[in-house]
Parts: structure tokens; sequence; C-alpha cells
């Protein structure tokens, strides 16, 4: 890393989804030391750093992964010269094969080092791993309420069948890479195009009724968004339904219909 600064407290970990309480370790710290693996991710990359004030200081998992326990912490102290605390979570285990233990870490570190035991809300304890299971499931409600926000994807916007604004409704077609997708299904959510949000429905899975591809999409409500361009922000408030197949555009169009309606409700109740 080779940088000067003057940081004398850290918090270790992955901070997928910098959920409650991945808060709870950084609320006690200077800057976190984010290990990055770069694979499905809740808070992928830099995006982390938009849910915290603190330095986020990355350590790629694929340079490290062969240090030994002493070799880690060498590390951290040459990156931190004047490190005096290190904060980490109950189950931290970090080194070569994953031997080191919160306990080595206090012997060779030889100050303080500060470990929090699990959280847990209404008796769930919260992991990230907990989260993209209901996140699987569709239970976007009890997602959020691990993550202590509203869960939330980003996209670029591409060009999708042309179907939607000539028999269904207009929707923005976003390709997405890295975030843990929730479940198949219509969601009732919140949209962000440049710096404004807007109410929305979204859509992500298979179109099973008309050419069976794979599409993430939000239909922009009481507005007319004729086109954008790079990123949108789409972040998930409830499931409206599952995905399912269904005999004609018509009908589909009808459901479209009935889910813009239970989204108005969703939303109206959350302001």
């Amino acid at each position: 890393m080779n940088i000067q600064n003057n940081i004398r407290s850290i918090a270790i970990g992955s901070f997928d989804g910098m959920h409650a309480a991945h808060q709870k370790l950084i609320e006690q710290v200077d800057a976190l030391v984010i290990i990055e693996r770069n694979t499905g991710y809740l808070t992928p990359g830099y995006k982390r750093s938009l849910y915290t004030e603190k330095m986020c200081c990355f350590y790629y998992f694929e340079k490290i992964k062969t240090y030994t326990p002493s070799e880690f912490v060498a590390r951290l102290q040459e990156d931190f010269p004047l490190l005096e605390r290190i904060v980490v979570g109950y189950d931290f285990a970090f080194g070569k094969n994953k031997t080191g233990t919160p306990e080595i870490l206090s012997e060779l570190f030889g100050r303080e080092v500060i470990v929090v035991d699990e959280i847990s809300f209404e008796g769930i304890p919260i992991h990230s791993r907990t989260i993209k299971a209901y996140l699987r499931e569709g239970n976007i409600v009890m997602a959020n309420r691990l993550l202590g926000r509203h869960y939330s994807i980003e996209g670029n916007v591409i060009s999708g069948q042309g179907l939607g604004k000539k028999a269904l409704v207009p929707t923005l077609n976003l390709k997405i890479f890295y975030y843990q997708l929730p479940m198949e299904g219509v969601y009732a959510t919140r949209s962000k195009i440049g710096t404004k949000w807007f109410p929305s429905v979204s859509f992500l899975g298979h179109r099973v009724t008309t050419d069976g591809s794979f599409a993430v999409e939000t239909h922009i409500l009481d507005e007319t968004i004729e086109t954008a361009e790079g990123e949108v922000q789409v972040e998930f408030m409830d499931l409206i339904r599952k995905n399912k197949k269904f005999d004609s555009l018509q009908a589909l169009k009808m459901q479209i219909e009935a889910d813009i309606a239970q989204t108005r409700k969703i939303l109206l109740s959350r302001d």
C-alpha cells in the first residue's frame, strides 16, 4: 500500500453488504481493511465506501492468500505504522488456509484487539450469507431489515426487446454485473436515474411469456423517460409476485397493470 497515514484503528473483514452487524465494527475505528474476493456481492467493490464515511482500504484476496498469519500482521503494521487497535468479528479468520484466529491476531499484534460478538435481529444472526438467502427467496423485507437499509443494485442501460413500449409498458433494461440478484419476479422499487429517484416497478428473471431471455428491467411510474444512459440504481422495497408465464400478451399486460397498482400501495405505505 505504501501510504502515509495517521490511522490508529482499523476493522478487518469482507464487509459484503455493509450490513447492520458490520456497522458495529465500523463505528469503533478510523478505517476499514476490506478483503476483496471479486465474487457475487451484496455490495461490490468500491460501492462499500458509499455506506460509510470511514476510509476504505482494499486488500485483494488473490494477493494475500498465501500470507502466513505473521506475514499478514506484518503487512498491516507496515501499511499502518501508527496502528494501535484492530477490530474484528467473532468468526474472523486470516492467513493461509485461515489458520489465524482472533487470539493469534492478538498475540502477533501485541496491542489492542477487539472481538465483536455475533449480532442478531429478532433472534436471527446477521450475516451476508443469511441476507443472500433471503434475497434468493424473494424475502426483500427481511433482507432489508438485516441490512439496515434497502437492498439495491446498479446496472447499465442496454437495448431491450422493444416490446414493452409497443405492447406493454416502457421499461429501462439493465445489464447487471457482480450483484447477488433476488428471486425471479416483480418488485416494488425505487429507481435512480442521474441524481433523481423515481417510484418504479421492476422485473428480473426469464421472459417466459415472450422470448425466454433473462432480463432486469424497471418501469418508472408517472414519468415518461424517453432515453437514459449510464448507470441506473434500483432499490428494492418488497416482492409483488413470483415470475410466471401468461397465455397471451394481453393477459401479461393486465397483470402488469395490477402489479403497478400494488406497487403504488406499497410505496405509499412506506413514505
